[in-house]
């Protein structure tokens, strides 16, 4: 029997009432059961990642174990007897003439800044240990793991990060850290995301944002587009449409890899595009401004936090709002962190608008990332976003994305 929607005219005969009452104490139970699952999700998360964190607190970052401080003079010795007959004595790559194979594309310039700085060490060492076979590069680079000690392998990546000057100052890759599902984080990125957040009850409905991130003009500058593409059931008829596009500059401030800092400011603007009538944009130009700070401890715990507002030309329309978010994860993964990577993290979400008698909307949301392709540059995230004041009209959503770091690479390589 078709009841139609809470609230509609078109109801259930009264001999159903009982049936409907069953019905509703049932969906009631279950959310709750729903939320008691998330809550202990949430719990044990942040357990961990407090456990694990504690005593890193005062340590400088890392992303690798290091038994002692890498020793450029060594690594210089290690290169010269190992390296500089492929990569060259200035780090460019060896004469043509002087090797016997044809270099691939993937084949690296260490001087090239754009290039290296971005990647963190680990995904060094990792080729250097497994061969370049164990990140989806060419076969012409061997493992070195049974021929050089953990040191050595250490002491030749610190003496080749000294091929890129980095003059300016951009940001290491060790400070890039993984992808929160709602709090943007501090890094600038070249990366393409397709995220999806779809309702877990009432009427079903999601969004689906294209994001595209490039830097511009520097490495610590970035350019973001964000396309929402919305699809929603109203009273039994499925609507879709466009939403409000999102054009931002993001500029990194300050990053430190000592203290394992990251600051950055992002300026946006969200462009009336979508139609306010069926939910899908906010009738009006919006701008939105915001602070990422990320911080990572030695041992791979991190936190990103995320301040900002949403500042609406007509406020008649939709109000002022201000948000603040914080997403806390833990890095993990096998073989001394030169193995797939796991990030399970756990964000709380907070918006508050300005107007008499608001609010604070205050959202959990337990999640993991994990890299899929064997060169990490495709990366899938997903998790449950909960909501725990001001509950009524305000459903559970389950989040997922998939994310391309461009500059590893095209989607399609570095998978066998």
């Amino acid at each position: 029997m078709d009841c139609g929607p809470a609230g509609s005219k078109r109801h259930c005969p009264s001999t159903g009432a009982g049936l409907t009452r069953v019905a509703s104490c049932r969906e009631r139970a279950s959310r709750l059961a729903a939320r008691q699952w998330i809550g202990l999700a949430f719990v044990w998360g942040l357990g961990v990642i407090l456990v694990l964190g504690v005593g890193a607190l005062h340590n400088s970052a890392q992303t690798l174990p290091y038994k002692k401080r890498p020793n450029v003079e060594d690594g210089e010795k290690v290169y010269k007897g190992g390296c500089i007959a492929c990569h060259g004595v200035d780090g460019k790559g060896a004469s043509k003439a002087s090797i016997v194979f044809a270099r691939p594309d993937t084949f690296p310039d260490f001087t090239d800044c754009s290039g290296t700085t971005p990647e963190p060490n680990g995904n060094w060492k990792a080729v250097i240990v497994h061969g370049g076979p164990s990140r989806g590069l060419a076969q012409i680079m061997p493992a070195f793991g049974d021929l050089l000690t953990d040191d050595q392998i250490n002491d030749v990546i610190a003496y080749m990060r000294g091929f890129c000057k980095n003059v300016h100052h951009d940001p290491l890759g060790e400070l890039n850290l993984p992808r929160a599902l709602v709090t943007e984080k501090a890094f600038p990125e070249n990366e393409l995301v397709v995220s999806t957040a779809a309702s877990a009850s009432g009427a079903p409905s999601w969004t689906t944002d294209v994001i595209d991130e490039r830097t511009i003009i520097d490495a610590r500058t970035q350019l973001e587009t964000d396309v929402p593409v919305n699809y929603a059931d109203q009273a039994h008829n499925w609507t879709e449409g466009v939403g409000d596009i999102t054009l931002g500059v993001k500029r990194e401030m300050f990053s430190s890899l000592r203290t394992g800092s990251i600051l950055s400011l992002q300026g946006g603007v969200l462009l009336p595009t979508g139609d306010s009538k069926r939910g899908f944009g906010a009738g009006t130009t919006q701008f939105e401004p915001f602070a990422a700070f990320d911080q990572l401890f030695k041992e791979n715990t991190f936190v990103q936090t995320q301040l900002g507002a949403d500042l609406p030309v007509d406020t008649s329309v939709s109000p002022r709002n201000m948000f603040w978010r914080v997403a806390a994860g833990q890095a993990m993964a096998r073989d001394n962190m030169l193995g797939r990577l796991y990030s399970p993290m756990v964000e709380f979400l907070a918006s508050r608008d300005f107007k008499p008698g608001a609010s604070t909307d205050w959202d959990v949301l337990p999640e993991m990332q994990i890299t899929v392709s064997r060169r990490q540059h495709v990366r899938l995230g997903f998790g449950v976003r909960e909501p725990f004041t001001n509950t009524s009209g305000r459903t559970p959503q389950v989040l997922f994305y998939m994310l391309w770091d461009r500059a590893d690479g095209k989607l399609w390589e570095g998978w066998r």
